[in-house]
């Protein structure tokens, strides 16, 4: 195996990584400001999938120009998501939490088949498309395109978290929300904000791999269990971590496939999950 295969795997790698990590964000900035575990992840990004995949079909919008409008429609969704369903369950005991989400992904999957039928869509002759010849190295322009706005909005939700007023309202709502409610932050507020940024979040990511992705009811699945790695491995509710949880399980799974066995990939990944609960159970940095 030549070391040009070898660099191939790892650009792929990269650029896969990038996405799971902003998918990833999303779920654990959730996590990390509710304790609640959305199961409902990958439905949401199927959402936000056929949310592009529909403003192009229907209204000839590309995808790279329908990023704004997914981002507030599923932003929108989140709020909804929160007043109609997660503020009910918010004292409710754990059980109750996984099942309501759960039950979530069910309908939403459920609904998304019985309107669009589970057949593969895709958008044609998307303004992104070729690749870059790099040495050796191909690079799909789709591909590196997304993984780079990923890596933007990673960036920029890192910064609003960490540097503004009201990122840092919700920071003090995940710590201790009764403590933050005493000094004025209304933390059903944030709890709308966080659901808001989590599934924009996945709206950038979907709308970006809506350009080079089949997209059907069941195409969130996959994703949604890598970002569950992610968060497991980067620390529950911590941003950062998922950046680099992000980039190992694309990592592990290009390289893994390439240097081991193609049909294992998602063991390999699975493994380090399995490994950080088991040795490491705060993942590598904990809570933000």
């Amino acid at each position: 195996m030549t070391s040009e295969i070898i660099l191939q795997a790892i650009v792929t790698g990269l650029m896969m990584g990038l996405i799971y990590a902003l998918i990833a964000a999303g779920l654990s900035l959730i996590f990390g400001l509710m304790d609640i575990v959305n199961f409902a992840h990958g439905e949401h990004l199927m959402l936000s999938m056929f949310s592009s995949f529909w403003l192009w079909s229907l209204f000839g919008i590309d995808p790279i120009f329908s990023i704004p409008i997914t981002i507030l429609l599923m932003a929108i969704c989140g709020i909804l998501t929160h007043y109609f369903l997660i503020r009910y369950i918010l004292k409710a005991k754990m059980l109750i939490q996984i099942c309501a989400t759960f039950g979530l992904s069910i309908f939403i999957r459920s609904i998304a088949q019985l309107l669009w039928t589970p057949d593969f869509r895709n958008v044609e002759n998307p303004l992104l498309e070729g690749r870059l010849e790099i040495g050796s190295v191909f690079i799909g322009q789709p591909q590196l395109i997304a993984s780079l706005v990923c890596l933007v909005a990673f960036i920029a939700l890192y910064l609003f978290v960490t540097k503004t007023e009201t990122g840092l309202a919700l920071q003090a709502t995940a710590q201790d929300r009764h403590a933050a409610e005493i000094l004025g932050i209304p933390s059903n507020k944030m709890f709308a904000i966080g659901w808001a940024i989590g599934l924009g979040c996945v709206g950038i990511a979907g709308g970006m791999m809506a350009n080079y992705f089949f997209i059907f009811t069941d195409v969130g699945i996959n994703f949604a269990l890598f970002a569950f790695v992610a968060v497991a491995l980067g620390g529950f509710g911590s941003i950062i971590g998922c950046l680099y949880a992000g980039i190992i399980i694309g990592l592990v799974e290009s390289l893994g496939g390439l240097l081991i066995d193609p049909s294992f990939k998602l063991l390999y990944v699975f493994a380090i999950y399995l490994l950080v609960v088991i040795y490491k159970p705060q993942g590598l940095f904990g809570r933000y």
